[in-house]
């Protein structure tokens, strides 16, 4: 079979438990270090799957790799290959894909309730699940592509996570594990300190609870991963 492309934007934004539930599930993936000057592929032939994780910039910044991964998820829309997007990954497929990207009105870091919407298309997503606590790391949003259908959303996000045919954008950070959580903790203190707000979580109230929570986190996105693998190309 072929591989999911994973892209990493960041050292420390790897793909966390994506990675774990695709090799519990024999399926193979590579890492495209975008972060260490690695260029997107010119071609989607070559993957079963393209997979984009979060990252500290933004959409709209001039940055040489940005341009060619809109193209790249918009020639996985135009041949089926299913795309899957995390926080900065979602925001990637919505401009791709003719929605825009700018500030959300809050910034959201922390532990928060996302709610999953009534409808067809979410029950097909989430299953039973009806809301569920995710973890969340981000100060811009994305509007819906046209054609997308919000399935989620949040008290301070209206548009949580998006789905157009078999690619799945979310807002909120499911891929998380314990290790990356202290890790951002770590690296964002100072965003942690000069953002504290009602919707800024402090590094102890993150880290409160850490592996009950991440764990009830992985249970929602095996759900979500275990839909979208339906799509990967042989």
């Amino acid at each position: 079979m072929k591989p999911v492309a994973i892209f990493r934007h960041s050292p420390s934004e790897g793909p966390g438990y994506f990675a774990t539930y695709l090799e519990a599930h024999s399926l193979p993936w590579q890492l495209l270090k975008i972060d260490a000057g690695a260029a997107p592929p010119t071609s989607v032939s070559g993957y079963a799957g393209l997979a984009f994780m979060g990252g500290p910039m933004s959409v709209n910044d001039d940055l040489p790799w940005i341009a060619g991964v809109l193209r790249l998820i918009r020639a996985a829309a135009d041949e089926g290959v299913p795309v899957l997007g995390h926080c900065l990954g979602a925001q990637l497929m919505s401009k791709a894909l003719g929605g825009t990207v700018g500030l959300n009105p809050q910034k959201e870091i922390g532990w928060g309730r996302v709610d999953v919407a009534d409808s067809v298309e979410a029950r097909d997503w989430f299953g039973a699940t009806r809301g569920f606590l995710s973890f969340h790391w981000h100060g811009e949003t994305y509007s819906l592509p046209p054609g997308a259908v919000c399935i989620a959303s949040s008290p301070h996000c209206s548009n949580q996570a998006f789905v157009l045919g078999p690619n799945l954008g979310m807002q909120c950070h499911v891929e998380m594990t314990p290790d990356m959580i202290r890790s951002w903790c770590e690296s964002g203190k100072d965003e942690l300190a000069r953002s504290a707000c009602a919707t800024v979580q402090t590094a102890s109230e993150i880290q409160a609870h850490l592996q009950p929570r991440v764990a009830a986190l992985n249970a929602v996105a095996a759900r979500l991963y275990a839909r979208w693998i339906t799509g990967l190309r042989t």
